[in-house]
């Protein structure tokens, strides 16, 4: 007889964690807009914030192994949906990513897109039953991956094509991937990677060269990092405090509340509140990994996983670009940048972390 599925089987200290970024998240949107065009982007945040636990409940209700069974129809409707942006999306600052919906809101179908990718690569590398991945189905699942991956450089958001490939890196791995072919692998990356620079966009291009040398054009392409490093070197230790750093409220750090959200929270709240956020989110990601170790079988492993992979790639390169480290690539920090899509897409992807583990126990 399957257990009883109970509220108190839900993984609480891993949503207190979240809700604890997301309200961090809030505070530095509001300090970050104040007295600008964007002043009211902290209240539609917490109201994506519910909106995202409405969405997490909602998929608890759904089996994890249910969703797999329908993983093609998912893939294929994902697949159309990308299609659909190119005819009815939104340009914004020269990208078409987001598709008009009532009310002035805009929905990013790419970042959905992640969660059928985590899926997708769970159901596949289940249906192995091996230890160890082999080179052909090895390319099949990354030729499934790469189709809405192209689709979604296409649009283009290089940053969200990335994710699709982290997923899929991370499950490849866990599935047994042979290092020799992951010698194989690199080499070939290396060799592609100077022919696949001629098809980034012009702007695209742009970042990677001021990711080098910032100073060659300091007004333009290198503009948003220098700026950035000097909000974050400029918070100290303490931090100059919320509304005050000079950078974001005089309006010298681009997107504070988006993108470069970081650097305008290491400038209010300094080493010691970077050290604070980073630790919620290794805590998060260590919750998430726990989850996966005692998960009942191994879709449920791979769903985990996957989901720790994508949250640990947002940040790590995130948090890479603003102190320089990493291009800019546009990639938000998960449940601190403003932004309902990417929020309502972590907030799923925790739902299926929660799903795995009520479920763990079931027959």
């Amino acid at each position: 007889m399957a257990r009883y599925l109970s509220n108190r089987d839900i993984d609480w200290p891993l949503m207190l964690i979240t809700l604890l970024i997301c309200a961090i998240g809030v505070l530095q949107i509001f300090s970050s807009t104040r007295d600008s065009i964007w002043q009211d982007a902290w209240w539609k945040q917490i109201i994506y914030i519910f909106a995202g636990l409405f969405l997490m409940w909602l998929i608890l209700a759904i089996d994890y192994h249910t969703l797999l069974h329908h993983v093609a129809l998912m893939y294929g409707i994902s697949v159309v949906a990308l299609l659909g942006t190119y005819a009815i999306g939104t340009q914004v600052f020269g990208s078409r990513r987001w598709i008009p919906l009532a009310g002035g809101f805009h929905l990013q179908v790419s970042e959905f897109v992640k969660l059928v990718i985590i899926l997708l690569v769970a159901r596949y590398l289940t249906d192995l039953k091996t230890d160890q991945l082999e080179v052909r189905e090895m390319l099949k699942l990354a030729g499934l991956v790469i189709v809405p991956t192209v689709l979604v450089l296409k649009q283009p958001d290089l940053g969200t094509s990335l994710t699709y490939l982290a997923i899929l890196v991370v499950g490849a791995f866990l599935a047994g991937l042979r290092w020799k072919y992951v010698a194989v692998i690199a080499v070939v990356t290396v060799l592609v990677l100077p022919v696949t620079y001629h098809f980034l966009k012009p702007y695209q291009k742009a970042r990677l060269v001021s990711f080098m040398d910032p100073d060659r054009d300091p007004q333009g392409t290198g503009y948003q990092l220098i700026q950035s490093q000097i909000a974050v070197g400029a918070g100290g230790m303490f931090g100059r405090g919320v509304t005050k750093g000079t950078q974001t409220q005089l309006r010298f750090l681009p997107v504070p509340q988006t993108d470069f959200i970081f650097s305008a929270f290491a400038e209010e709240h300094g080493f010691v509140g970077v050290v604070v956020v980073l630790s919620l989110y290794f805590v998060l990601i260590m919750r998430i990994v726990q989850n996966a170790q005692t998960a009942a079988d191994r879709s449920g492993m791979y769903i985990c996983m996957g989901v720790a992979a994508l949250l640990l790639f947002h940040m790590l390169v995130n948090v890479g670009m603003v102190v320089g480290r990493m291009p800019v690539t546009g990639i938000p920090l998960p449940f601190m940048s403003a932004g309902g899509s990417s929020l309502w897409a972590n907030f799923l992807a925790l739902g299926l972390v929660n799903n795995v583990r009520l479920r763990r126990f079931v027959n």
